[in-house]
């Protein structure tokens, strides 16, 4: 009885490799964009997590997962190295409006920029690993599970730091009067 023949790209690891890049090069990339800020920085930050998946691609398990927390480490790499402040689009780098932007914009407009402000002000005193989540949860809308395959947490302690993360920011938030 003849055997029967594999197709030739089954247990080819470029195989796989091609299929997971096609399906995670796009979130990753935004998930590296809103952890380093820049475009390019996280186009690299991507590259580099698959050259080194590439490099352990049959010791690893969970693929998707190792990808997203290697895509977060390097992030942290980057910032370590790389300590600046990022100042909003409508603030000069001192984080303080422009007088002529002030003068044209309506008092509501203001006050809701100033607002936004402390909420980022906020946000930044979280840790970053629960600022990851707040951003996961509430600008990505991924659920508990989304949110636990790509940061390697349980379910539960998604919803256990989430919950924490949250309360800290209202606290802040009141403190600040924005609340």
């Amino acid at each position: 009885m003849a055997e029967a023949r594999k197709p030739e790209s089954a247990g080819d690891p470029s195989v796989n490799l091609r299929e997971l890049f096609a399906a995670l090069e796009t979130p990753l990339l935004h998930y590296a964009i809103h952890l380093v800020q820049k475009h390019d920085v996280a186009q690299d930050v991507v590259q580099e997590a698959f050259l080194r998946l590439h490099e352990r691609l049959d010791s690893v398990r969970e693929p998707k997962a190792w990808l997203y927390r290697t895509v977060h480490n390097l992030a942290m790499t980057h910032h370590r190295k790389n300590k600046k402040v990022i100042a909003l689009d409508f603030e000069d780098a001192n984080g303080f409006p422009e007088p002529s932007d002030v003068e044209a914009l309506p008092d509501e407009q203001l006050v809701r920029m100033e607002a936004v402000g402390m909420a980022m002000l906020c946000l930044d005193r979280l840790k970053e690993s629960a600022r990851e989540l707040v951003h996961l949860k509430f600008m990505e809308n991924l659920s508990y599970k989304e949110i636990a395959e790509r940061t390697g947490l349980t379910v539960g302690n998604v919803g256990y730091k989430l919950h924490h993360a949250i309360k800290f920011l209202a606290k802040e938030l009141k403190k600040e009067g924005i609340l």
